[in-house]
């Protein structure tokens, strides 16, 4: 039977960074994986607030500042990562 989750065992969508430090310099390639537990394959991406590409694998390489976030079907939208 399904079962709703609680608030407190939700899961939840994370933007990975890497490399890790900020703000990074204009010749590095920063790669940002998106994490969480919803359907593989599925992961929806946004550069400054927009819709960035369609559904796409769950990490990619980007050259341009600004901000990110990730959407993972099931878990929803990460928090904003500023590159």
């Amino acid at each position: 039977a399904w079962c709703p989750l609680s608030p407190a065992g939700a899961q939840t969508t994370q933007l990975l960074v890497e490399p890790p430090w900020t703000p990074a310099v204009l010749w590095d390639q920063v790669t940002l994986t998106c994490q969480g537990s919803g359907t593989g394959g599925a992961t929806t991406w946004y550069r400054n607030g927009w819709r960035w590409g369609q559904q796409g694998p769950d990490h990619l390489s980007v050259t341009e500042s600004g901000t990110y976030e990730c959407d993972r079907a099931g878990t929803g939208r990460s928090p904003p990562v500023r590159v």
